[in-house]
């Protein structure tokens, strides 16, 4: 049988039971709570919580887990000051490695450095002393690499984007990118995902969303990351499949969703985002990767195959794209169809009024990350830079969509965004733009449920009998509101980035525990 375990001691998150301080778990499911006093007699084993704080486990909805492998054993550029600093960093890094090693970076974002210049191609092969070298900017949409990996790929020079001093964008950047992952072995791709998922479940993430593609990953990658997952103690892994009409592929390959990351444009950091009105610190609106007709295509192929499909999109002129595409399926099969499928946006930044009545319309899921805003929104940081003050503090309008019933599921876009589920949750209640801030409970409920629903598991994601056992225990000093940590005190609009957050002790996924503070990761 089954072995029970009884978590006594605590204060527990339940809507349904407000003054729960203890609850039963018995194989994969919760099967009692209540207080400490009523609590069953006998358990196989009783845990003290010693007043720790117990809530359902996060989900993120938007992940690239080889990505974010790579990013935490890699040269992490994200503090990087300018390009001196990044040639500096690179050349202490390439003095580890063999001389056929390719050097892989990430996280440089040139819009604060003084010169808003990265590196050249040339000036990266003096660093590495001619070794292939890859260094993804933040947005995860361009790179500067060096001449010698350009050198690998012969088509390269005739890809739009491609820039011959290294900054590589657009198709450019796919083609550096693909050259760039395939160095890494099997057994180093293993590792990657598996350093992501263990660093996910160490934050009280009990599931993730997974976002794969030809343009970003591989079938292999993809199918290797879903076995993973499947067979070792960590959170659990719903892949997007983002291939344009392969519906069908996406179901042989294990994917809940054809959909994630299907470009319909590109991003703001990499300036291709496609957008209504020009970027103010460079020519033109962005790029537009697909036509309408091909989204509605893509949701008609989904439609037949009984999957939910999804898009890219960021820019104003993107999302208008992907709605009129809905228009004409709608047209085809009904508007109810297409919202029983529950559909999904990826990051949808830049909207108003009228395309967010589309999502409404249409019951599209918006799939956001508040940390963008946090990182790159208000009056003076990247996105003001990049599109003026009122489009910035527009941008993200978390507020808005939450106020009219917009479904929303928080992700962290990782390895774009660090993992970091109380920090998004703390975010998305301090978006620059107080018209867009959203209280702690619809906060906590995007990052959780929001995530669990949009992939049509609808009784997920609460603490209560008959629940699955899936839960984080939390070390927490400060005030709870409502059952949940009081992350923003009275009086704090913007409080600092080192200001505390729940730190996890455990993180429990469907009664089986994948990481305790004192023994790291255990199949428990």
């Amino acid at each position: 049988m089954p072995a029970t375990t009884l978590y006594r001691g605590g204060r527990i998150y339940s809507p349904t039971h407000p003054r729960a301080t203890a609850l039963l778990v018995d194989g994969n499911q919760i099967v009692w709570l209540g207080t400490d006093e009523e609590a069953p007699a006998h358990a196989d084993t009783v845990v003290d919580l010693e007043g720790a704080l117990v809530t359902p486990g996060f989900v993120d909805a938007h992940v690239h887990a080889t990505d974010t492998g790579i990013s935490l054993l890699s040269l992490d550029l994200s503090d990087a000051q300018d390009a001196t600093d990044v040639l500096d960093r690179v050349a202490a890094a390439a003095r580890r490695l063999p001389a056929d090693a390719v050097l892989l970076g990430h996280g440089w974002d040139e819009s604060g450095w003084p010169h808003q210049r990265p590196p050249s191609a040339q000036e990266l092969d003096r660093a590495a002393e001619g070794r292939r070298v890859y260094l993804a900017q933040a947005s995860v949409h361009s790179a500067v690499v060096s001449s010698a990996l350009m050198a690998a790929a012969e088509n390269l020079p005739a890809a739009e984007g491609y820039d011959p001093q290294g900054w590589q964008r657009r198709d450019a950047h796919h083609v550096v990118r693909a050259i760039a992952l395939s160095s890494l072995t099997a057994s180093q791709r293993a590792d990657a995902q598996r350093a992501a998922l263990r660093r996910a479940a160490s934050l009280g993430i009990v599931a993730v969303h997974e976002c794969g593609g030809p343009e970003i990953s591989s079938e292999a990658d993809f199918t290797a990351l879903l076995r993973l997952a499947a067979t070792e103690p960590v959170p659990e892994v719903y892949g997007l499949w983002a291939e344009l009409e392969s519906a069908a592929k996406a179901v042989e390959l294990g994917a809940v969703g054809a959909g994630g990351d299907l470009f319909v444009d590109g991003a703001l950091g990499a300036q291709t985002a496609h957008l209504r009105q020009p970027y103010l610190d460079t020519d033109g609106c962005g790029y537009g990767y697909l036509t309408a007709e091909q989204v509605t295509a893509h949701l008609l192929d989904c439609d037949r195959h009984g999957v939910p499909g999804g898009f890219h999109a960021i820019g104003d002129q993107a999302i208008s794209t992907v709605l009129e595409g809905f228009a004409a399926a709608a047209a085809r099969i009904g508007v109810e169809r297409l919202r029983a499928a529950r559909h999904r946006i990826e990051h949808a930044e830049i909207l108003d009024r009228d395309l967010i009545r589309g999502f409404v319309e249409y019951g599209i899921v918006a799939s956001m990350q508040p940390a963008f805003d946090r990182l790159w929104g208000g009056t003076d940081g990247m996105y003001a830079r990049r599109l003026g003050v009122e489009r910035a503090l527009a941008s993200n309008p978390l507020g808005s969509l939450n106020g009219v019933g917009v479904p929303l599921a928080f992700g962290s876009d990782s390895p774009v965004t660090p993992l970091d589920p109380w920090g998004t949750v703390r975010a998305a209640m301090t978006h620059h733009n107080p018209v867009q801030r959203i209280t702690l409970r619809a906060a906590f409920a995007a990052h959780t449920r929001g995530g669990w629903r949009s992939v049509g598991k609808d009784f997920e994601g609460v603490l209560a009998p008959g629940a699955p056992a899936s839960f984080a225990i939390w070390d927490w000093d400060g005030d709870v509101i409502g059952g949940l940590p009081d992350l923003v005190p009275a009086g704090a609009d913007q409080p600092e980035k080192e200001a505390p957050l729940p730190v996890c002790r455990r993180t429990v996924r469907r009664g089986t525990v994948i990481y305790d503070i004192e023994g790291e990761q255990t199949g428990g």
